[in-house]
């Protein structure tokens, strides 16, 4: 052909000179004829062409020796990956160490080391979360080997002596007041701590009413209060009752019916979940001491180390799985593209030989997987298996033409060179921009993902030829391409003005949304929301003064401690400043007074001699003795206090009719909490003045330093959950304290460095691939034909993000990068091709191959979208929502927007044949 042109057919076709150009086509002008040379005679161009082709050619002349490389390869690399497999566990590396506000964090924990787990103890009444604290702590304290300390914050012998000393004035006079008129029930009680005892008290009351001191519906709250356990007891349900229920006179509150513990544990780093063995110790503890049964206590762990434990171990679990049902998802998707399972095993043995060497060259280079970086298993089967569906679809299309083999995969390798290694490169480049960032997770997913694209380019162009070699895949009876779409192609064409003025005025018009575009700073919102141990945090998040959403500050001395919260307790959107000053009581002096008064007599009644056991006769006959009082007092009045009484004696009735297990049962309930009552009232009688020099040392030591430095906590007003809370409250304090740190500022400060990093990278990434882009198009149009549809595609993506509702989080915002490499791929190849004069685009091979490309990874990501993870479901459903708009852009947009390809003459397009050539 080229002979009819006056160029010998024997002319190597990559060396065309610009005489032999200009004497095959006269129509061509000088600068026409030397821009069309350009194209095809580069030293990029020529390089990357000749390069490429000789790789090819030698991998499909030596398919076994290829062959067994790559397969040693994948074995070897596999075993490495296998070996040294491993998920950094330390959350705090993912940001880096250097960032100031970082370091006040730092600063800060070394200071006031956090313990790492919290244990609540919850139980239905005060007095059995207490009994179950009581039993659980010294069990603990001897597992040494795994739990370093265990701290009670709110409990022990410090809270039971002087506990009143923290109540008002008021409270206290209220709660003496009470105590000294109950002497003689007191007295009985303490004499007769039995079953019998009890009924006694409540046949004196029984009898009081019938004196007239009191009214039968002033019993009606404790007359309750028994009616519920003497119900729970014959009905075989756990059966608790609260004497400080009884006295406070209503329900009580959450933070009354559990008790913390702060735990100090032993971590194994060279493990998945570090804190497993001390998680595991404290719960087989608690079950071996049987607190559900005895004391219907449950104990919930939560703080940084189960949480941590359980995030990677449903990451871990997701990350198999979802890497499993991308590979299924991406075999289907290749079938529906290539149709040959010998073209698709070609494809498929390069993805899986680069999928394993990537890994392991990203463990060697970073030593462990973070939280960000184990994203890259979906995304190179995403990304990676585009090279060799790009090189697949090509072979497939030349095999349509050229009956032979070698031929065929010598001609595709010609005609993808340039595009498939410009759009490798652009893509790497794009990756490996990210790396100067201070998101260390985003800077290790660049160094892996940069690297797996060009190791995935390399395996494209020598395992997929060697296999298509070997495996000989029958010819393509038809041409490859979307013939269907050529009315739509044309319509696009014919209308392209308005299309893209109507696609730019809409991009535009939305760019105001962009100002409202979330992020969500708070990794609490990235963790399985069903794990038990964040179960338990969002409980407690819902008091402020448990929600560990807070802002600590770190100065040098006490008074300059109580200076600095008088100044941030007038901030609006701060609810309560705190120093260790605070737990010094106000009104001391009044408070001991008024129970100095009473103790001597409230001594004399808990101290009386004790009575002997009862027997079992003893104790039916004082049931049957109050069940009567009861119903005497009761007769036929209405009211409360009546119904009541007679409830609480039909049931006292059926207690004596049962066998003696119900009645210890009754015992078990009712007995234990009222022996600790009253020990915790003997010891509440002499209080002592509570000063620095008295708190506990545990105490004193999670508010002030040897040193003198104090620690001021600030929290939060509103809701400590709500984003929007945090961001206000955290610039509020940061404008007024700017040492601040604490989990509320760490929060918003690493959301602010991860959208700088992001920006950062972003423009990085941007100008680094226009550069290569420049110099390998050599036209700055041709260069920003390239890079438009990528910036109108990142914008929608974001604006519907917007409308969607879709924050961006510190694991989502991945699919910005992504966007970048995908995109930049894309409209890589739709350039090249226009440049080399093809119209009608859309129903080309090129389209589906960018088509299949997308669908695979459409699979690859959504499937990241199913998963348990909120973190990795938000990332494959962002990665999703930017492929969608990539590729839309990609495919729709970018053939409207460069138009029909550039004359190179008077109206002489480049001929089939000369396109060939230069390609």
């Amino acid at each position: 052909m080229l002979r009819d042109c006056g160029i010998p057919d024997d002319e190597p076709k990559d060396r065309l000179s610009l005489p032999e150009v200009r004497a095959a086509l006269p129509s061509w002008n000088n600068e026409a004829a030397r821009e069309y040379v350009q194209i095809g005679r580069t030293g990029i161009h020529h390089m990357l062409k000749s390069t490429v082709v000789r790789i090819v050619e030698f991998s499909a002349r030596h398919t076994w020796l290829m062959t067994i490389v790559g397969a040693a390869l994948m074995v070897a690399a596999a075993t490495y990956d296998v070996a040294r497999f491993s998920i950094t566990t330390d959350v705090e590396a993912l940001i880096s160490q250097s960032l100031p506000w970082h370091q006040r964090q730092l600063a800060f924990s070394d200071a006031f080391p956090q313990k790492g787990i919290s244990a609540v103890i919850r139980a239905p009444t005060s007095e059995n979360a207490a009994l179950a604290t009581d039993a659980l702590v010294p069990e603990l304290s001897k597992s040494s080997d795994l739990l370093r300390s265990v701290v009670r914050p709110d409990s022990g012998e410090f809270f039971e002596r002087d506990g009143l000393l923290f109540e008002s004035v008021a409270d206290v006079e209220k709660s003496i007041g009470g105590l000294t008129k109950a002497q003689p029930l007191i007295s009985g009680l303490a004499g007769d701590p039995t079953l019998r005892g009890v009924m006694k008290a409540l046949s004196f009351a029984a009898q009081g009413v019938q004196g007239g001191q009191i009214k039968l519906d002033d019993l009606a709250w404790p007359l309750s209060l028994a009616e519920k356990t003497l119900g729970d007891v014959l009905s075989d349900r756990h059966a608790t009752f609260s004497w400080q229920e009884l006295t406070q006179g209503s329900a009580q509150r959450a933070a009354q019916l559990r008790h913390f513990l702060e735990i100090d544990p032993v971590l194994n780093f060279s493990a998945l979940q570090p804190g497993a063995g001390a998680t595991a110790r404290i719960r087989q503890t608690a079950a071996d001491l049987h607190l559900g049964a005895r004391f219907g206590a449950a104990v919930d762990l939560t703080g940084p180390v189960p949480m941590n434990d359980d995030q990677f171990s449903v990451i871990q679990q997701s990350a198999v799985r979802d890497t499993l049902t991308a590979v299924i998802g991406v075999l289907i998707v290749l079938w529906l593209a290539l149709r040959s399972w010998k073209i698709i095993a070609a494809v498929f043995f390069g993805l899986m030989v680069g999928l394993s060497v990537t890994a392991a060259l990203g463990l060697f280079m970073v030593g462990a997987f973070n939280l960000i970086s184990i994203a890259f298993f979906v995304l190179f089967v995403g990304l990676g298996v585009d090279f060799g569906i790009q090189f697949s679809v090509r072979y497939r299309s030349e095999r349509h033409k050229q009956p032979g083999l070698h031929a065929a995969l010598r001609s595709a390798a010609r005609k993808v060179a340039a595009p498939l290694s410009l759009a490798a490169a652009a893509t790497a480049v794009g990756f490996l921009s990210f790396i100067p960032t201070s998101y260390r997770g985003l800077s290790e997913l660049g160094l892996i993902a940069g690297t797996g694209m060009v190791i995935a380019f390399l395996c494209s162009i020598t395992l997929v030829p060697a296999m298509l070699a070997l495996l000989n895949p029958p010819g393509e009876p038809a041409s490859v391409g979307f013939v269907r779409l050529a009315a739509v192609d044309n319509y696009l064409q014919r209308h392209r003005v308005a299309v893209i003025a109507l696609t730019v005025g809409v991009v535009l018009a939305g760019l105001p949304l962009l100002m409202h575009l979330p992020f969500d700073f708070n990794p609490i919102n990235l963790q399985n929301p069903a794990a038990p141990s964040v179960m338990t945090y969002r409980e407690l998040q819902r008091n402020p003064e448990t929600s560990g959403n807070d802002a600590e500050i770190l100065v040098p001395s006490l008074d300059q401690a109580n200076d600095t919260a008088k100044r941030l307790a007038a901030i609006p959107e701060v609810s309560r400043v705190l120093t260790i000053s605070g737990l010094i009581p106000a009104d001391q002096d009044r408070k001991i007074a008024t129970i100095g008064a009473a103790s001597k007599d409230l001594t004399a009644a808990l101290n009386v001699s004790r009575q002997p056991a009862p027997t079992d006769q003893d104790v039916i006959a004082a049931i049957r003795d109050t069940a009567a009082a009861l119903s005497k007092v009761a007769g036929s009045a209405a009211g409360p206090g009546p119904e009541s009484a007679r409830r609480v004696s039909d049931l006292l009735v059926k207690l004596t009719q049962s066998d003696t297990a119900v009645r210890s049962k009754a015992e078990a309930a009712v007995i234990p909490p009222l022996i600790y009552d009253l020990d915790g009232l003997r010891k509440s009688l002499d209080p002592q003045e509570i000063t620095l020099k008295t708190l506990p040392a545990s105490l004193v030591g999670t508010w002030l330093l040897p040193d003198g430095r104090a620690r001021v906590e600030v929290l939060p007003k509103g809701d400590p959950t709500e984003t929007s809370v945090l961001r206000k409250f955290a610039t509020a304090v940061l404008a007024a304290e700017p040492s601040a740190t604490g989990p509320a500022i760490s929060y918003f400060e690493s959301g602010q460095t991860v959208t700088g990093a992001f920006v950062e990278a972003g423009i990085l990434a941007l100008a680094s691939i226009a550069v290569l882009l420049f110099i390998a198009l050599r036209r700055v149009t041709d260069v920003l034909l390239t890079l438009i549809p990528l910036l109108l595609a990142g914008a929608v993506t974001l604006e519907v993000c917007v409308i969607a509702g879709l924050a961006l989080n510190f694991a989502n915002i991945i699919a910005l990068p992504l966007l970048l490499g995908v995109g930049v791929a894309f409209k890589i190849y739709y350039i090249m091709a226009w440049r080399a004069g093809h119209t009608g685009l859309l129903q080309s091979a090129l389209t589906r191959a960018i088509v299949f490309s997308a669908m695979t990874n459409a699979v690859a990501f959504g499937s990241m979208w199913a998963s348990t993870y909120p973190g990795m479901s938000s990332m494959g459903k962002l990665m999703v929502l930017a492929l969608v708009c990539t590729m839309a852009f990609a495919v729709l947009f970018q053939p409207v927007l460069m138009g029909h390809p550039r004359e190179l003459g008077a109206g002489s397009p480049i001929p089939e044949h000369l396109q060939a050539a230069a390609e």
